[in-house]
């Protein structure tokens, strides 16, 4: 039922479709093209009817509890890449827009006892927009995180009792460390004899880079499995030789093939090249 003591729902309901083209045009033109060359006229109209539909319910119930319906909003709003920064701006536009139209030609007085009403009808659902985007942008940030984590030192199995952790990118004390932990995990689980290391893809091993790596392959030893670093390349061995780096307790190869040559010949295996079938 409508509350027809609300000056600021009756205008929203008489002028829905001017106040959503100007809002989405309003939208379009803050993106400066980063959201309009992606996203279509539609999906920006259904974007801003959709909310507008919550604002609407809002003020015809007056303190319900709309914290489900913004926050699914928020949602959908974090998934099409909209910024903070972009949401809290269409939001002013939203309320410059209404505020402009509903006071076009009254006298100052009359606009002034309308701000009261105005804010009142639009800040707490605008505030809970804020406040479920930013959420809902922490739980997406952390859930990508994890992820991120998992991928960064995955430990593969290949064979029966060989995996493989390739590694991409530079080593850091944090990511270091979730290597050791997944590499310690991955081991247990698959029962691995033998780990490989391939080092292939990281640009720079240093005097922090190789500890961690000593510390990983004596980690593995301790849990009955032997480790073997690969993709050792000239200009990072080098680096190694003149940095005084001792990697005499690990076994070494300087490429994959090797590395797995030797993995199979440690579980009693080898490679054994078949003649062609006559």
């Amino acid at each position: 039922m409508k509350d027809a003591s609300n000056p600021v729902l009756d205008f929203v309901l008489a002028h829905q479709n001017e106040i959503l083209n100007e809002w989405k045009d309003s939208l379009k033109d803050l993106g400066d093209q980063k959201y309009s060359n992606i996203l279509s006229d539609q999906v920006f109209l259904n974007t801003c009817n959709e909310y507008l539909q919550i604002l609407i319910s809002y003020m015809k119930n007056p303190g319900s509890d709309q914290t489900e319906k913004v926050s699914d909003y928020a949602h959908r709003v974090v998934q099409l890449g909209w910024s903070l920064k972009y949401i809290s701006e269409g939001l002013k536009q939203l309320s410059l827009i209404i505020f402009t139209k509903m006071t076009d030609g009254l006298p100052e007085d009359k606009k002034m006892k309308i701000v009261w009403e105005f804010d009142k009808s639009l800040s707490p659902i605008n505030n809970e927009l804020i406040h479920q985007y930013a959420a809902s942008w922490e739980r997406t940030v952390s859930l990508q995180k994890i992820a991120l984590q998992e991928l960064s030192a995955p430990l593969i199995p290949i064979f029966d009792n060989i995996t493989i952790m390739p590694l991409v990118g530079t080593i850091d004390t944090e990511r270091a460390k979730q290597i050791m932990e997944n590499l310690l995990t991955g081991v247990v689980k698959h029962r691995a004899q033998v780990v490989l290391i391939d080092i292939t893809g990281v640009p720079v091993v240093d005097t922090m880079v190789a500890h961690h790596i000593i510390q990983a392959s004596e980690a593995v030893r301790l849990v009955g499995a032997k480790c073997l670093l690969v993709g050792i390349r000239p200009e990072i061995a080098q680096t190694i030789v003149n940095l005084g780096i001792d990697l005499s307790q690990v076994i070494t190869k300087n490429s994959l093939q090797k590395g797995m040559e030797a993995a199979l010949e440690m579980t009693n295996r080898q490679i054994v090249e078949m003649g062609d079938s006559q």
